[in-house]
């Protein structure tokens, strides 16, 4: 992940732990790594497919 979204590993841990929230911008990195939409990763949607994306 570290690769993909250019998140440090003790970061991005601390996020999956719920030791630390992520910001606006690790949120937006983190839904174009794993093609989602930050409204699934916030909760706000079951709709796991990514929303198009603007150029």
């Amino acid at each position: 992940m570290q690769m993909l979204t250019g998140i440090d590993q003790s970061d991005y841990s601390k996020i999956e732990s719920g030791k630390r929230y992520y910001t606006f911008e690790q949120c937006k990195r983190i839904a174009v790594a794993l093609n989602t939409s930050m409204d699934y990763l916030a909760g706000l949607t079951d709709e796991k497919k990514a929303y198009p994306r603007s150029k």
